[in-house]
């Protein structure tokens, strides 16, 4: 879904709506005290978020795994596998295609083994199975699986928007309900954020595009992602020069004629045409004929705090 404009900002509409986002907002919380999660045999770190769309929590969650990687752990995804038609659990393979299981496992199964399962219980018994530390991609609303490490990741730029709780505004449940069960907030990006009240660790990361050179080219871009804007600033900011831009609502399933339109810009300006990962990995072999995908990393301010957070995790056995 693309976000309205009025989640930004705090008008007629957010106010009509608000009766029923403190609806879902109270039934976040209803469901956590109804909960019996099961504790899987792994240690569990949840990298979720209070706001729908993106907020770089994938990217976040792949750089944790590496780091755990580093220290010795064997970390597997657990990923409800949004967008794909199995339910799972499943291990996510080769042969998968983000129409089996969705476009973010896999590009978190280029760093460390994926489960996808629409019940995070069920996935997390077979996760165990194949690894010492689960790291949930999203899931800080869902109560089946008893978690070690509540990581919040809030995009530094848009923060939490006009501050109500869907469909009045952006939020998943209110922000201090959604932080009072978080161990730790990290940003991403620069700007700052309202944390009232939270006093636990507040880490920053910045999302870095690597791999591709396009200072100096001219560039047609396209994404179906959270926040589309935010990936042709970002290639603007290394220097390419944007010749056309083209948007789409967040897992978008391209058309062969949308991209026969998108290819046949990029030849008119005499272009590089290029996407996210994410939406790189939902094309099949033929459609990438001609894009090319800019990778994103990120990069933590100071690893010594995150460090510290997985070190607080139970022993590995």
């Amino acid at each position: 879904m693309r976000a309205p404009e009025f989640w930004a900002r705090d008008d007629w509409r957010a106010r009509l709506l608000a009766p029923l986002g403190l609806l879902y907002g109270a039934s976040v919380e209803w469901k956590r005290r109804d909960a019996r999660p099961y504790r899987a045999g792994a240690a569990v770190i949840c990298v979720g978020n209070l706001t729908v769309g993106g907020t770089g929590k994938t990217p976040v969650a792949i750089a944790i795994a590496r780091t755990l990687k580093e220290r010795g752990r064997r970390p597997v995804f657990l990923s409800r596998g949004y967008g794909g038609r199995l339910g799972g659990p499943i291990e996510v393979h080769a042969g998968n295609s983000a129409a089996d299981v969705g476009d973010e496992p896999l590009l978190l199964a280029q760093t460390a083994p994926v489960v996808v399962a629409r019940d995070r219980a069920q996935g997390a018994r077979l996760a165990e199975q194949l690894g010492d530390t689960i790291v949930m991609d999203d899931g800080h609303q869902n109560f089946a699986l008893q978690k070690n490490l509540s990581l919040i990741v809030v995009d530094a730029e848009t923060g939490f928007g006009n501050g109500r709780v869907v469909p009045a505004g952006p939020l998943r449940e209110p922000v201090a309900q959604g932080l009072a069960r978080a161990d730790a907030v990290i940003l991403t990006g620069d700007g700052t954020v309202a944390l009232d009240g939270f006093a636990k660790p507040v880490l920053r990361t910045h999302l870095v595009q690597h791999g591709v050179a396009v200072a100096g080219k001219q560039v047609v871009a396209f994404a179906g992602i959270g926040r589309p804007d935010k990936f042709f600033h970002a290639l603007e900011s290394q220097g390419a020069h944007l010749a056309a831009t083209k948007s789409y609502a967040d897992h978008h399933a391209y058309t062969q004629a949308e991209l026969a339109r998108l290819k046949a810009k990029a030849r008119a300006h005499r272009a590089l045409l290029v996407t996210t990962e994410k939406d790189f990995v939902r094309l099949t072999p033929s459609q990438r004929d001609g894009i090319t995908p800019l990778p994103v990393h990120a990069v933590f301010d100071g690893a010594e705090a995150l460090a510290r957070l997985l070190d607080s995790l139970p022993p590995t056995r």
